[in-house]
């Protein structure tokens, strides 16, 4: 039997059969989008570099350090060794027939810098101004210390009194008090409570300390003298010898 065929069906079978051959659409690819710009930050500097700078400001702090440290520090570092005066009288004074050891027989002591120089005073000094001793520097012969003494004397008159006194014997004293910018006067007290005059005076070229006192029935001055730009640099070395100075017994 012949089979009869609808061409509908015909044309519904061939339909179908090229949409399922057919590939299925591509899908659409989203828009390019440009590149963003970031921005890299700077690389940190080497270790090494951080380092050399810190070792370089060091160095140079230190070195400026140096540079400035006042002459004061280096002044600390001095050293002194202690002179022991006999005030004794002219007639046996200066290794003329006098006692050798000066140690045994001291009426006063004071600190003199390492590398100063002993002047020998003379009996005539001795006799007319009372000059016991005396050291300078080697470097400046007019940066120095030394002492005077005159007999008598059982008590400190007022302080105006005694630096003129003293200056009546000894022209430089007068002539650094008449040119003097400043004189300042002070006492002080040793351990066992003996009284000190103490004056500074500030001239025009020079500085001078003078410390004054009595014992053993005798007054004691003892000066530190120094050119002003000596006394600028060694103020600290001058000071200490000023405040060095004492009676014995």
């Amino acid at each position: 039997m012949a089979a009869i065929f609808s061409t509908s069906a015909l044309v519904s079978t061939s339909t179908t059969t090229s949409s399922a051959s057919k590939p299925p659409p591509k899908p659409q690819l989203p828009p390019f989008l440009p590149k963003t710009q970031v921005t890299i930050p700077p690389s940190k500097p080497p270790l090494t570099n951080f380092t050399t700078a810190l070792t370089a400001t060091a160095i140079a702090t230190t070195i400026l350090t140096a540079a400035t440290t006042p002459s004061s520090l280096a002044d600390s570092t001095t050293a002194f060794h202690l002179y022991y005066g006999t005030a004794a009288s002219a007639s046996s004074y200066g290794g003329y027939g006098g006692n050798s050891d000066k140690k045994a027989s001291a009426e006063y002591t004071y600190d003199v810098p390492d590398g100063w120089k002993e002047r020998l005073v003379s009996k005539v000094e001795k006799g007319t101004n009372g000059t016991d001793s005396e050291f300078y520097n080697p470097k400046k012969k007019s940066e120095k210390e030394y002492l005077t003494f005159l007999a008598g004397f059982r008590q400190l008159a007022p302080k105006d009194v005694i630096l003129n006194n003293l200056a009546l014997s000894d022209v430089d004293l007068q002539d650094l008090i008449a040119s003097a910018q400043t004189v300042v006067s002070d006492e002080r007290k040793d351990d066992n409570g003996q009284v000190y005059y103490v004056y500074e005076i500030d001239g025009v070229g020079a500085h001078s300390l003078i410390s004054v006192t009595c014992a053993n029935n005798k007054l004691y001055a003892h000066f530190v003298n120094a050119p002003a730009p000596e006394w600028q640099k060694d103020k600290e070395t001058l000071k200490h010898i000023h405040e060095s100075f004492k009676t014995v017994g």
